[in-house]
C-alpha cells in the first residue's frame, strides 16, 4: 500500500489516542485498524512460502514489539485453522539509531547472544521486517519497525549473515520513499510512507508514544517537549 507524498491523513478529532499527547501530534497518518487488517495479509503471504517449514522470530526491539507480536499471533491463527502445523519461538535483538528525530551514524546491536543457533541450519529462508522482527530455522523471519535508509537493516544483514543462513528475505511494516537510488527495498512490506518523522504503534520518539496505537506525524511542539 503506497501513501502519497500529498496525503493529507486523518483527523485527530476522528480517534481516540491518549491524553497526554494532546497538541503533539499534525495528524493520523495510518489508523491502527487499517494496521491490523494489513499485517494480517502480510501474515498470509508469509504463511504461503513457509509451505510445512518451522519458524524462529528474531525480533528487534523496541520498535518492533508490537509489529511482531500482531504478526506472529497471526500466523498462530493461520496454523490453527489449517491442516499445516507451525512450530514457532521467538528472540530479541535491539538497535538504538535516532536521537531526537535524527539518524545516528553509529548503531550498536544488543542481545540475540545464542544467534550461533543459525549455524548449519540452512534456513530456506529468512525474512527482514520493517516494525523489526526475524525467524530462523526452516524458515528464518526478521522484524523490524520502519526501513528508511537501509542503513540499519545492512548492520543487521551483517550480524547475521556471518552464520551463514541459506537464504535472507526482508520484510517491513513501514518503508519510507527517499531520494536515495541505492535505499533499501525489503522483499515484504505493509506500507510506502512519505519520509516523515512517525510514531505510534511502538514507534518511539524518545521513548515516549509507544502507547499510541495509531501511527502518526509528530509536530514540533512534540519534538520540542519530548527532546532529550
Amino acid at each position: 500500500i503506497q501513501i502519497s507524498d500529498n496525503w493529507p491523513g486523518y483527523s485527530l478529532d476522528l480517534f481516540t489516542y491518549p491524553q497526554h499527547y494532546y497538541g503533539d501530534l499534525e495528524y493520523v497518518l495510518i489508523p491502527h485498524g487499517i494496521i491490523v487488517d494489513r499485517t494480517e495479509r502480510l501474515a498470509k503471504d508469509i504463511m504461503q512460502d513457509i509451505g510445512d517449514n518451522d519458524i524462529v522470530v528474531l525480533c528487534v526491539l523496541k520498535g518492533g514489539y508490537k509489529f511482531c507480536a500482531d504478526l506472529v499471533e497471526h500466523i498462530k491463527n493461520l496454523s490453527r485453522n489449517s491442516e499445516r502445523f507451525i512450530s514457532m519461538k521467538v528472540d530479541f535483538v535491539r538497535l538504538k539509531s535516532y536521537h531526537n528525530d535524527q539518524s545516528m551514524q553509529d548503531m550498536q546491536m544488543i542481545g540475540g547472544d545464542d544467534l550461533s543457533k543459525l549455524t548449519g541450519k540452512l534456513p530456506s529462508k529468512f525474512l527482514l521486517f520493517g516494525l523489526l522482527c526475524v525467524l530462523f530455522t526452516a524458515f528464518s523471519l526478521f522484524c523490524k519497525d520502519i526501513v528508511g535508509t537501509g542503513r540499519t537493516m545492512k548492520v543487521l544483514l551483517n550480524n547475521i549473515e556471518k552464520y551463514k543462513p541459506k537464504m535472507i528475505k526482508v520484510a517491513s511494516l513501514l518503508v519510507k520513499r527517499t531520494s536515495r537510488p541505492d535505499g533499501y527495498r525489503p522483499d515484504y512490506y505493509g506500507f510506502e510512507i512519505p519520509n516523515l518523522f512517525v510514531v505510534g504503534y511502538a514507534l518511539d520518539y524518545n521513548e515516549h508514544f509507544r502507547d499510541l496505537n495509531h501511527i502518526c506525524v509528530i509536530n514540533d511542539h512534540g519534538k520540542a517537549k519530548y527532546r532529550v
